[in-house]
C-alpha cells in the first residue's frame, strides 16, 4: 500500500500569535468558469451573476461574481502554501462584507492581520485569535472584508 503524503505543519500554539502580525497571499485572476462553478454549487443563477445580456441594463454593466464566490476564493487563497497547523482550527467567521464587486479578469489577493486574541470564556486550554482578512483587486479596492475566529490550543493551559 502506498504511503500517504505527510502535511507540512507548523506548530503554532496561542501564545505564539501576536496581535498586528500579517501576511500576504499571491493573486488569482477570476475566470467565467468561477461565475458557472459557483452558480452550479450553490443554484444561485440570478441574472446578476449569470445573464450579460440582462446585466447591460444594470449600473455594472456586466456580470458580477457572488459575493459568496468572492469570499470562498479569498479563504482558499489563505491557506494556499500555509503549513498546516495542528494545535488550531477555525471557529468560524463573524463578520463578512462585499464593499465592491468583483469582475471576470479581476485579480484579487488577501491581507490577512491578527486583530484580537483572547481566552476561550469555556475551555481553558484554547484561546480565540480573530483575523481580519482584507480582499482587494488589482486597483487595490477592498472586495471583500471577513473576521476569522480560530480555535487555538495553548502550550501552557
Amino acid at each position: 500500500m502506498a504511503e500517504v503524503a505527510k502535511y507540512k505543519e507548523v506548530a503554532k500554539f496561542f501564545e505564539d500569535f501576536e496581535i498586528g502580525e500579517t501576511r500576504t497571499t499571491a493573486g488569482r485572476t477570476i475566470t467565467e468558469a468561477d461565475f458557472v462553478m459557483h452558480a452550479m454549487h450553490s443554484g444561485d443563477w440570478m441574472p446578476h451573476h449569470t445573464d450579460a445580456e440582462w446585466c447591460k441594463t444594470q449600473p455594472f454593466k456586466e456580470p458580477i461574481i457572488h459575493g459568496n464566490a468572492t469570499f470562498s476564493i479569498s479563504t482558499g487563497l489563505c491557506i494556499q502554501g500555509e503549513p498546516l497547523n495542528p494545535h488550531g482550527m477555525s471557529y468560524g467567521y463573524d463578520k463578512i462584507r462585499y464593499p465592491k464587486p468583483v469582475f471576470a479578469g479581476d485579480t484579487i489577493q488577501v491581507k490577512i492581520t491578527v486583530i484580537d486574541k483572547r481566552d476561550h470564556p469555556k475551555q481553558p486550554s484554547h484561546g480565540l485569535i480573530t483575523e481580519e482578512k482584507i480582499t482587494t483587486n488589482q486597483n487595490d479596492e477592498v472586495v471583500c472584508v471577513a473576521h476569522h475566529v480560530i480555535y487555538v490550543e495553548k502550550r501552557h493551559p
